[in-house]
C-alpha cells in the first residue's frame, strides 16, 4: 500500500511535488518488479483532485481528468506512469477524496478548524468557505484500503469516498455545536487558491461492489473524535 507522497495541494516546492509523486513512485515500482518475490497486490494512492471541476456529480472513475493544480497533474502523471508496470505487477489505483482524523497536520483545513475551536480561538482566517468536499473518516479509508489490498482488483481504478458533500460553512456549523460557541470567520485573500475546485463529490459504487463497504462514519462524529482527542 503506497501512500508516500507530497499530499498537501498548496505545497510550495513544485519540483519536490513532481519528483516525489511521479519519480518516487516509479522507483518503488521498479524495485518491486525486480524483487525476488513480487507482491501479490500493489495499491497506489492517487487523488480525487485529478477530477478538477467536473461537470458531473457524483464523480465516477470514468470521469475524464481535469487537473487544476500541480499536485493534481502529478497524480495524473503518476497513474499513467504506473500503467507501464501493470504487465509485471498487480496494481490497483485508488483515488481518495478528502479524508481526515486525529493526527492529521494542521496544514490541512479540518485539523486547522478543530485546533482553533479546541483552544477557544475567537476568530479564524480562511479562504473560500463555500467550497464543498466529500469528507471521509480516516478509519473508514484505512478499512477500504485494507479491503482492496485483499481483493487485489488488478488494473482497476477505485474512488474512496463517502458520496456526501459538506461545505466549509457546514463544518463550521458542526464545530460550533460540538464546541458550544461560534467562531468569527475572517476571509484572508492569501488563502483563496487560484483555480479552486468548487465541489468534489464522488461515487463509491465501485468500491462498494468490490469490497462490500464504503466510508460511512458521519463527518460530525469524526469532528467530535478529533475535538475530544
Amino acid at each position: 500500500m503506497h501512500l508516500a507522497a507530497i499530499s498537501f495541494v498548496a505545497h510550495g516546492d513544485v519540483d519536490e511535488v513532481y519528483r516525489t509523486n511521479i519519480v518516487g513512485t516509479r522507483n518503488l515500482l521498479e524495485a518491486l518488479a525486480g524483487a525476488h518475490t513480487r507482491p501479490r497486490s500493489v495499491v497506489l494512492a492517487s487523488s480525487a483532485n485529478i477530477y478538477g471541476n467536473a461537470a458531473v456529480e457524483p464523480i465516477g472513475e470514468d470521469t475524464p481528468p481535469a487537473p487544476a493544480n500541480d499536485y493534481a497533474v502529478s497524480k495524473v502523471a503518476m497513474e499513467q506512469m504506473a500503467r507501464l508496470w501493470m504487465d509485471r505487477l498487480s496494481i490497483t489505483l485508488v483515488r481518495p477524496f478528502n479524508y481526515t482524523g486525529v493526527g492529521q497536520s494542521e496544514n490541512f483545513l479540518i485539523p486547522k478548524l478543530v485546533a482553533h475551536f479546541k483552544r477557544g480561538a475567537k476568530f479564524i482566517e480562511l479562504g473560500n468557505t463555500g467550497v464543498a468536499r466529500d469528507f471521509s473518516d480516516v478509519r473508514d479509508v484505512a478499512r477500504a484500503y485494507a479491503a482492496l489490498v485483499v481483493k487485489a482488483p488488478a488494473g482497476m481504478t477505485v474512488n474512496v469516498c463517502s458520496g456526501v458533500a459538506h461545505s466549509l460553512d457546514d463544518v463550521l456549523t458542526m464545530m460550533a455545536t460540538i464546541a458550544g460557541y461560534a467562531i468569527e470567520v475572517r476571509i484572508n485573500p492569501a488563502f483563496v487558491r487560484a483555480n479552486e475546485v468548487k465541489r468534489l463529490v464522488g461515487s463509491n459504487a465501485r468500491l462498494h461492489a468490490l469490497s462490500g463497504m464504503a466510508p460511512s462514519i458521519p463527518l460530525e462524529e469524526t469532528l467530535r473524535w478529533m475535538y475530544t482527542a
